[in-house]
């Protein structure tokens, strides 16, 4: 995680570094005008002529949202099938430790690597935009990677779900990271028309970067309702893990 960390730090300093000779060569406002209503929804393409607006879509809705979602869910996805695949899991249950428990303790592994993530890329983009003279509001940047972990423990939930199904590995993170990006077409796709009460099983729903960097909204209620999500779906792979055999 601290490469992937270090990387999408790179990211935030690159788009905060091309910001302001991007804001005076192109009318982003007029470019936005031009795109089709439902690309501007689903990467949240609103006040795109400002810092907040342009990092909420090149940094957060994509990189974030998306990639690092996908990413997150893949990883999570090998954490209980990789060691079935290996033969690792008998040497494991072998111990006397719970099966709920091992489940809990391997989701709970992956804890570091994503609060490591956070805290680092939320630093290097504080420092970069100040160095570009366009600096995001320090209090708004801290809330929208507060709220980025439960979405990024859901996405984490979903690969766990796949991990204790899957009999192996690749099965398990191809299906994870599947699942991820068919939810975010699903609530991108839907979130206009008649039929967006679908959506509502989307992670995505409940975690808006553009609110919070644009608008200031801080969807509090969104957090809490991944939370209890995230807590099922661990409880049901738990649930599972203890009555499946072992191969």
């Amino acid at each position: 995680m601290l490469g992937l960390a270090v990387g999408l730090s790179a990211f935030s300093a690159m788009y905060a570094a091309f910001f302001p000779s991007l804001t005076g060569n192109l009318d982003l406002a007029e470019y936005v005008g031009a795109l089709p209503p439902v690309f501007v929804e689903a990467f949240g393409l609103r006040a795109f002529n400002t810092i907040e607006g342009f990092l909420a879509t090149e940094l957060y809705q994509f990189a974030w949202v998306i990639l690092l979602g996908l990413y997150v869910a893949y990883s999570a996805a090998s954490l209980v099938a990789g060691d079935v695949e290996s033969g690792r899991m008998d040497v494991l249950l072998s111990l006397p430790v719970s099966r709920a428990r091992l489940v809990g303790e391997q989701f709970l592994s992956l804890a570091p690597g994503i609060v490591l993530v956070n805290v680092v890329v939320a630093a290097a983009t504080w420092v970069a935009t100040r160095a570009i003279g366009h600096p995001v509001g320090a209090v708004d940047l801290a809330v929208v990677h507060a709220l980025s972990l439960p979405y990024l423990f859901a996405c984490a939930a979903i690969g766990l779900a796949f991990s204790v199904v899957a009999g192996r590995a690749s099965v398990a993170q191809r299906g994870a990271a599947g699942t991820v990006f068919a939810l975010f077409l699903l609530e991108s796709l839907l979130t206009s028309t008649d039929y967006a009460w679908v959506g509502a099983v989307a992670p995505m729903r409940y975690f808006d970067p553009t609110a919070i960097l644009v608008d200031g909204i801080y969807d509090v209620a969104g957090a809490a309702i991944l939370a209890v999500g995230t807590v099922v779906l661990v409880a049901v792979s738990q649930l599972y893990f203890r009555q499946t055999d072992v191969n």
